[in-house]
């Protein structure tokens, strides 16, 4: 569909998958600032090992904007039959919508699968104007919507920068927090540890060490050091994860994905394992991803039940990381109140939506407004100012 801008003629084709473009023209497009997770191998990975697409309710639809035959921006989007795997939570939209005989799914979903993580949703090209081609790309992702009989669009997880042009051309703002931990100038463990009363401090060092008396010792690994069979491992460990909190998540990632991801983006990965000295075995680790300067959170997985054992891997082993690799924010994930004992602090996220269905949009609108005020209120009084 042509969306005519000022004088600027552009394109929209919604492709099938990521590599409709070749890596190195879409990877101009991903910032250095910009998350791992739109990088065009971590995207084309989810669909060549079976991740997205087929059955998973994850359906390729990326949308992008063409000047002539110059790619000038894409948002990775899909066309989806339910809300799962998404965590912005719209399952009371749904039952809402159905309440008044307004059909809610499918929808179009801008986002990176089931990756809570903030970034960029558009990538743009350089020296493009990135508010002007955010707003032409809204205005594309409605109309899109509409050919295709979504009812709505919802952009997962913006930066704060982009969500201004989304709410610019017309969507709903939603807002919800994570747990993050920043570095805030801290160069040693020592120096974490002091942000703590000293029962506080008490507390995390008696959690190390009832992992380290256990035998087990806890380290992040260095690209060349991540190896197929430990793929094989984590792989188990997600697998037992996924089957033991069924209810709060699906086995998307395949073990063919966990071994071509050593192969195709071992430099960004910083896996924690945790290793019995006994033995030698691996007992426990998570899948780290860093880029620039963050340290990003995604999975964890055991296989044995150890007091004090995921806090280790899963949060004083990232904060020892950014310490020693000088980074400034780790973000490991989605909820966990427990995160707030250890040093992570609430920080605000948003999604932004568009509803095609006037009813929908109206009745949501108050209630969107409502429940920032509630995240806010759960926010204040924190320091969300980044160092």
């Amino acid at each position: 569909m042509d969306l005519p801008s000022a004088d600027v003629p552009y394109t929209l084709r919604v492709l099938d998958r990521v590599r409709d473009v070749d890596a190195a023209t879409w990877d101009a497009l991903v910032g250095e600032e910009a998350s791992p997770f739109v990088e065009h191998a971590w995207l084309d990975l989810l669909e060549e090992t079976g991740c997205v697409g087929g059955d998973t309710g994850w359906t390729p639809t990326h949308l992008s904007l063409w000047r002539g035959e110059r790619l000038v921006a894409v948002a990775p989007s899909y066309f989806k039959e339910n809300s799962e795997g998404e965590f912005v939570f719209d399952w009371g939209w749904a039952d809402f919508a159905q309440r008044i005989r307004v059909p809610y799914y499918p929808k179009i979903v801008v986002a990176v699968p089931f990756t809570p993580a903030t970034g960029d949703r558009v990538l743009i090209a350089p020296g493009e104007d990135r508010e002007l081609l955010t707003r032409i790309m809204a205005q594309a992702a409605r109309q899109a919507c509409a050919e295709v009989g979504a009812s709505g669009v919802h952009v997962l997880f913006p930066n704060e920068n982009e969500m201004h042009g989304w709410e610019r051309s017309g969507y709903l703002r939603r807002e919800g927090f994570q747990f993050h931990w920043f570095r805030k100038g801290d160069a040693m463990f020592e120096h974490y540890l002091a942000r703590f009363s000293s029962k506080q401090r008490n507390q995390i060092k008696r959690e190390l060490r009832g992992v380290a008396d256990q035998g087990i010792e806890v380290e992040t690994l260095d690209p060349d050091e991540h190896t197929q069979e430990l793929a094989r491992t984590m792989y188990g460990f997600y697998e037992k994860t996924i089957g033991k909190h069924g209810m709060w998540g699906r086995l998307y990632l395949t073990e063919s994905f966990f071994q071509a991801v050593i192969e195709r983006f071992r430099h960004r990965l910083a896996w924690v394992v945790a290793r019995d000295t006994r033995t030698g075995d691996v007992v426990g680790g998570a899948f780290n991803v860093t880029k620039g300067r963050r340290l990003y959170g995604r999975y964890w997985g055991s296989r044995t039940e150890m007091p004090f054992l995921h806090f280790v891997v899963c949060y004083y082993a990232g904060i020892r990381y950014c310490l020693e690799r000088g980074l400034d924010v780790f973000e490991p994930g989605a909820g966990g109140e427990h995160k707030r004992a250890r040093g992570f602090v609430p920080t605000l996220t948003c999604s932004a939506h568009w509803l095609e269905d006037a009813r929908l949009r109206n009745a949501l609108a108050p209630w969107l407004s409502a429940e920032r005020a509630r995240i806010r209120a759960i926010v204040a009084g924190t320091d969300l100012t980044e160092p």
